[in-house]
């Protein structure tokens, strides 16, 4: 596909990936199966956002709440994650940066190796950041910082009073990362789900009505398209 330049260089945005288990239910197969084709979405998404030039991209791809599913489907996805951290080459060659953003301490001994495993191999690439949180809920995101700031008052490091919005940023796991310029959620709903809710505070939200295995290329360039397209005003005129 052929676009400006400027299409989507520099552009940060944070996908809610919706709509695997219903994409399975539609064809009556097993929630694993629609979790596998979001998986191949996603593979192919995230290098043609590296591809545009994004600076950031962040995937809901588990949040704290998922852990009240079916375990045979929590199962399922860990193995993709673990898959997807051991096939992660073209992703290194691609000079895409990998984290994974919240709470590790749940997961299996083998899957936070590995996963440390790629976050070091790709640590020093200049290209993408690509966040994939796992474990991860927005409002456990902001007690996380409020923690570590709290923590820093009481070894005397800093102040109660010095505490401030560019200080709760850098304590947020997207440090120095640019605030997602717009949210993406396909499949309909209209809702953030414990989602990045500090950074998206002026987020543009761009709901789209097909579920994440049906995803393309096109439609994400239809999603940066509806984008470019707003006025942002950050509370102003």
């Amino acid at each position: 596909m052929t676009h400006d330049e400027n299409f989507a260089k520099g552009l940060s945005v944070g996908i809610i990936m919706d709509g695997n288990g219903r994409w399975a239910k539609q064809r009556g197969l097993p929630r694993t199966e629609g979790h596998k084709k979001g998986a191949e979405v996603f593979k192919e998404l995230m290098l043609y956002a590296n591809a545009l030039g994004m600076s950031s991209v962040t995937t809901y791809t588990f949040s704290t709440e998922n852990w009240a599913r079916p375990l045979p489907e929590i199962n399922g996805i860990m193995k993709l994650l673990a898959h997807f951290c051991i096939d992660a080459y073209n992703y290194e060659r691609e000079n895409i940066i990998i984290h994974f953003i919240g709470d590790k301490y749940p997961l299996n001994s083998y899957l936070k190796n590995i996963i440390r495993d790629l976050e070091r191999r790709t640590k020093n690439n200049t290209g993408m950041h690509l966040n994939i949180a796992l474990n991860y809920g927005g409002r456990q995101e902001i007690v996380r910082a409020a923690q570590l700031l709290a923590q820093r008052a009481k070894d005397g490091e800093i102040q109660p009073k010095d505490i401030d919005l560019d200080m709760m940023s850098n304590s947020m796991y997207t440090a120095g990362q640019r605030d997602p310029d717009f949210i993406l959620r396909p499949s309909g709903e209209k809702r953030l789900s414990n989602f990045m809710l500090w950074q998206s505070s002026y987020s543009e939200f761009i709901d789209m009505d097909l579920l994440w295995p049906d995803f393309t290329k096109a439609d994400f360039d239809a999603a940066i398209t509806e984008f470019n397209k707003r006025s942002r005003r950050f509370g102003g005129l």
